[in-house]
């Protein structure tokens, strides 16, 4: 088989192209930061304690709500952003977190629709805490020990925020 051959101009020019290319490439996959879990700052949250619930405690009810929407959604994007897609918008590599719990919706009995819900916050605060690995892969990594449950609960409010109708 007969290469093409670029006289010296053009074999430059070619470098310089497959430089920048290579250079995007490498921004757009360091774009959403680095890959060690970030630790997140909750100290201007009411403190949970060391049991761990098993519901969301900042609900609409809760006057922490608004500061945990808001830590929610820096720590959202210093550990979720990379893999899940900012704004929790999938780019198809991890599940799209907007429909977590869009079973749920769908309920039109309260107790139904709750009981859900509960399931749902359930199933996010064990992956959250402690991954998920699939024959020796690890597909998400744990957060226990590097987010606290304030975080975690935080990141689940954002993450209900950005719910699909």
């Amino acid at each position: 088989m007969k290469f093409l051959s670029f006289p010296p101009a053009a074999r430059g020019a070619l470098r310089v192209v497959a430089l920048a290319a290579s250079a995007l490439v490498t921004a757009a996959v360091m774009a959403h930061g680095d890959v060690t879990p970030q630790a997140v700052d909750t100290s201007t949250l009411p403190q949970l304690g060391a049991k761990w619930l098993d519901a969301n405690p900042y609900n609409e009810q809760n006057p922490a709500r608004g500061e945990a929407l808001r830590i929610g959604t820096s720590a959202y994007n210093q550990n979720c952003a990379r893999c899940h897609g900012l704004e929790a918008i999938s780019g198809g590599i991890s599940p799209d977190l907007r429909k977590l719990d869009s079973d749920c919706t769908g309920f039109a009995d309260a107790e139904k629709k709750a009981t859900c819900f509960k399931e749902m916050d359930d199933y996010f605060l064990s992956t959250v805490r402690r991954g998920r690995v699939r024959d020796g892969r690890v597909y998400m990594p744990p957060f226990e020990g590097t987010l606290s449950q304030e975080a975690i609960w935080s990141i689940r409010t954002y993450i209900e925020t950005r719910r699909e109708p």
